[in-house]
């Protein structure tokens, strides 16, 4: 969880999505993304069942920054493990699942608002 690794180095509002992955500040990505107020990353998760802790890090490092977090399940609704869903909550952690769409379009509309707020977005066809 390198700060160094490659990324978008400021917060952004998510322009599109689809076709397996996400288009923000005039850039395209293909594959998931963690939309932070620092930056936007890549982000591993295919499915809701590769959503983890670790996968989940560099929010939880984050969190003093974050007043909400969004959680971009695909497709299709999901829910989290439960040992995930107590550890963001042990953190502090105000955190909603939903799918994808819904996920980057509630993020856009609190982003829009000066909310501090993140999104970890599994990428839809």
């Amino acid at each position: 969880m390198s700060d160094a690794a490659p990324h978008y180095p400021r917060a952004a509002q998510i322009e599109a999505y689809g076709a397996g992955g996400f288009r923000f500040a005039g850039m395209s990505h293909r594959g998931s993304i963690l939309a932070l107020p620092n930056g936007i990353w890549a982000w591993p998760p295919r499915t809701p069942a590769e959503i983890d802790e670790a996968s989940l890090a560099r929010a939880i490092v984050e969190k003093t920054a974050i007043d909400f977090l969004l959680i971009g399940s695909g497709s299709d609704p999901a829910l989290l493990a439960e040992p995930l869903r107590r550890r963001l909550r042990k953190e502090g952690l105000s955190f909603d699942v939903m799918p994808t769409r819904a996920a980057a379009s509630t993020y856009n509309v609190l982003f829009a608002e000066g909310r501090r707020v993140a999104a970890a977005l599994i990428a839809v066809e």
